[in-house]
């Protein structure tokens, strides 16, 4: 379901989006604040460089809002009309949901906005 050779593998497991070999952040934690960010320079494998230009990743902060959105409206969808909660406790789901889920949010957002530019180069995975 979800194989090296496609965008999802990439945007889900934080990968190379050239290879699908290496981790493009430095600690794979995300709830790691201080290295939530922290990004590899290139990939050891292919040697793809991440930060395709000075600030590549700027753009990522407008995928950031769309994810953020998805995550807030699931959080309204599950407190509001699931949990049929009242308006108040459905609002403070919403801003737990984003304030827990930031460094997946951003990380995220990260890896579609490089799968945007890059795509799976099976000649560079390892076999």
């Amino acid at each position: 379901m979800l194989k090296k050779g496609n965008k999802l593998y990439s945007i889900l497991t934080g990968c190379c989006p050239k290879c699908h070999e290496e981790s493009m952040f430095i600690n794979k934690n995300a709830y790691v604040l201080s290295e939530t960010l922290k990004m590899q320079d290139r990939c050891s494998n292919c040697n793809t460089k991440y930060k395709i230009e000075p600030s590549f990743f700027y753009g990522s902060m407008y995928v950031s809002y769309a994810v953020g959105i998805a995550f807030a409206f699931a959080a309204f969808i599950i407190s509001y009309v699931f949990l049929d909660a009242n308006v108040n406790v459905t609002f403070i789901s919403i801003i737990v949901t984003l304030v827990v889920f930031f460094p997946i949010i951003l990380r995220v957002s990260r890896n579609i906005w490089i799968n945007i530019f890059m795509k799976y180069d099976k000649n560079l995975a390892k076999n």
